[in-house]
């Protein structure tokens, strides 16, 4: 985290990557485990985690409200019991499903990262203006 508000925009973002990366990690070991019996998968939620504290009016407040106490953002992971099993070993992990989650986190992911490079950039160019 770097604590100057300038960079708010970018500790959220870098956050954000953090958690795309963890449901990466998630992704993958459910793939790992399709084959396990009585496997259950699991994955986490941050985007919802997310919009709930940065929703309302003011975005650029909510923003730098929000990283006063970036811990709030800590992605909680869940173990899925929600999707019934169709497999007789009790394992609910459905390969294609998983495939496509792994394909969009990794675009997801990819675009946090685009996104931060672009706000570097920014402040590049900005510096290199003033000097």
């Amino acid at each position: 985290m770097i604590s100057s508000n300038i960079y708010n925009y970018i500790n959220i973002l870098d956050r954000a990557a953090d958690a795309s990366n963890l449901r990466n990690e998630l992704i993958s070991n459910n793939i790992a485990n399709v084959d396990t019996p009585n496997y259950k998968r699991k994955d986490l939620n941050f985007e919802a985690l997310l919009k709930a504290e940065i929703a309302g009016d003011d975005l650029n407040k909510a923003v730098t409200d929000l990283n006063k106490d970036l811990s709030i953002l800590e992605p909680r992971i869940f173990t899925d019991n929600a999707s019934l099993s169709y497999r007789l070993d009790g394992n609910n992990v459905d390969i294609a499903t998983e495939e496509a989650y792994l394909a969009e986190n990794q675009i997801k992911y990819q675009a946090l990262v685009d996104l931060m490079n672009q706000e570097f950039a920014r402040y590049k160019t900005v510096l290199s203006q003033t000097s």
